[in-house]
């Protein structure tokens, strides 16, 4: 009878255990991004990882970091402690963010840091929306830490940034990659182009938020001296797939967009792309064109 009374026990401690193991993993999976998931969305997205703690997806179009935080060690075991430990890893995470954020690539030149630094109203805006960050994912650990991770939308920096760098670029940039004057014509009705698809494959290119693209004299052929400031505050300079297709049939660049492959690419931050000047000659070949591209109507397509 005592052993069976021993079974009874055990059973009922087993049951325990399991409800909460479902409810703990229900807590930790209330968000969207763990470790392994980061290695499968590098893998197969348009990113940049800071470190171990921070991502940067171009492709979705966020920004990502990772804090841990742990109790003070008197409240070790009392019910405080997982309150204190959530609190430092927030603290952690919104810190790890910042520098995450800093690091993000502009144009080939220049990041958010160099913004920052320059422009105390960019650095209040970065700051509110670093601080105004999602909780994506809680994670508790065995040792009593806790791990989160917060999210900030990639659209928001460039809200705070691209007004400012596109006015730079015209005082700075005019002079050496002045644009070629587009064709007044309007397209062939054969050659009626609704967006550009920028093929930057095998070129060990890396994505920006302002990248650039040249003909071979050095003019721009899109970039900040073509856009129109409304488009790409409002939805970027351009969107990025890993995909070809996905890329030619993204809503970005509608139905038939103009495909061209870049033939190097330069800049320290390997984000300005070079294109045949026999590409760029077509591209500016009509002024439908021209519409497009200063709608930001463009898509890059990366490694």
């Amino acid at each position: 009878m005592k052993s069976l009374h021993q079974v009874v026990i055990s059973i009922v401690i087993s049951i325990i255990l399991l409800c909460a193991g479902i409810s703990f993993a229900q807590e930790n999976n209330d968000g969207k991004v763990s470790g392994a998931e980061w290695t499968k969305i590098i893998e197969s997205k348009v990113t940049n990882q800071v470190g171990d703690k921070g991502l940067v997806n171009y492709e979705d179009g966020y920004i990502e970091s990772v804090g841990t935080g742990a109790p003070p060690e008197k409240y070790y075991g009392k019910p405080q402690a997982r309150p204190l430990a959530l609190r430092a890893a927030q603290v952690d995470a919104l810190r790890n963010l910042l520098e995450t954020v800093q690091g993000v690539q502009i144009d080939s030149t220049t990041t958010v840091k160099d913004f920052v630094v320059e422009s105390d109203v960019i650095n209040t805006a970065i700051s509110g929306m670093v601080k105004g960050a999602q909780i994506v994912k809680k994670e508790y650990l065995s040792d009593g830490t806790v791990e989160v991770t917060v999210r900030m939308p990639l659209s928001g920096v460039a809200k705070a940034i691209l007004p400012k760098a596109i006015a730079d670029d015209k005082k700075q940039d005019m002079k050496e990659h002045k644009p070629v004057a587009f064709s007044k014509k309007p397209a062939p009705r054969d050659e009626v182009f609704t967006g550009l698809v920028i093929d930057g494959r095998g070129l060990q290119a890396r994505p920006a938020m302002s990248p650039k693209v040249f003909d071979e004299n050095g003019a721009e052929v899109y970039g900040t001296l073509i856009v129109k400031k409304d488009y790409a505050i409002q939805q970027g300079i351009c969107g990025y797939a890993r995909d070809l297709t996905a890329a030619q049939s993204n809503a970005r660049v509608t139905d038939s967009p103009l495909t061209v492959k870049a033939i190097r690419v330069q800049g320290a931050g390997m984000s300005e792309f070079v294109i045949s000047n026999e590409d760029a000659q077509n591209i500016r070949s009509a002024k439908d064109n021209l519409s497009f591209l200063q709608k930001c109507r463009v898509m890059v397509v990366l490694d």
